[in-house]
């Protein structure tokens, strides 16, 4: 039996626009169940654990403002955690898809949430056949906003027979902490492009081509 897991998250909130948050994200990481990744996780804890984070959830956000967990930490430190992460996802044979707003060109939650129900059925139907190759399609989900929760409940339902939902934390799969690493690089990369990046973002990256080249160059070789 063939079986799709698909592990989803969010960056942003679909409450009133903000100038600091004005994107809403959705990504989703595609993992066929045939394929063993043991050797791949394997190889990242083993990494993470000889710079002193054994067994971590990553959070890709908090790691770059060096906020929450990863205060005080040096910079080294924190881009440290975030290049095993990537090089993790580099040798995965995985794929993502990200859909997203800019919140100033909508007007509240439920022209967002609508327009986002359409990016998603859009992907689905123009691969269908992709999706109909699998017996079954598990998404993965920690529940957090709940128009999240009825966006992906919507339109799975609407266009597969074959779909189940997982409510999820963000420690137990690391291919959901992929999938907020990818959120939080999306949002990074639309700040790029319209000069909008924080000084925390700045100071982490360093510039423009080593993000380009480091991180979001990578990310696209994976990218439905």
């Amino acid at each position: 039996m063939k079986k799709l897991n698909i592990f989803v998250d969010e960056s942003g909130d679909l409450g009133e626009y903000d100038h600091r948050a004005p994107y809403y994200i959705i990504s989703l990481v595609l993992h066929d169940q045939n394929y063993d990744m043991n050797r791949e996780l394997a190889i990242l804890e083993e990494s993470l654990a000889n710079i002193g984070w054994s067994k971590h959830c990553v959070h890709a956000g908090p790691v770059i403002r060096s906020e929450e967990e990863y205060k005080g930490y040096s910079l080294k430190d924190r881009q440290g955690i975030l290049k095993r992460m990537m090089s993790f996802v580099r040798h995965l044979d995985v794929r993502f898809k990200s859909i997203m707003i800019e919140k100033k060109h909508v007007n509240d939650s439920v022209e967002a949430t609508g327009k986002l129900s359409k990016q998603l059925a859009a992907f689905i139907r123009e691969n269908m056949n992709f999706f109909y190759s699998y017996d079954v399609v598990k998404v993965y989900y920690d529940n957090g906003q709940v128009e999240v929760t009825r966006i992906l409940s919507s339109v799975f339902n609407a266009l597969l027979e074959n779909v189940e939902f997982r409510k999820v934390t963000p420690a137990q799969y690391r291919l959901f902490q992929v999938a907020d690493l990818i959120c939080t690089l999306k949002l990074v990369e639309l700040k790029a492009e319209t000069h909008t990046l924080s000084k925390s973002e700045k100071f982490f990256f360093g510039d423009e081509r080593t993000l380009k080249k480091n991180y979001l160059k990578p990310l696209r070789n994976k990218e439905m």
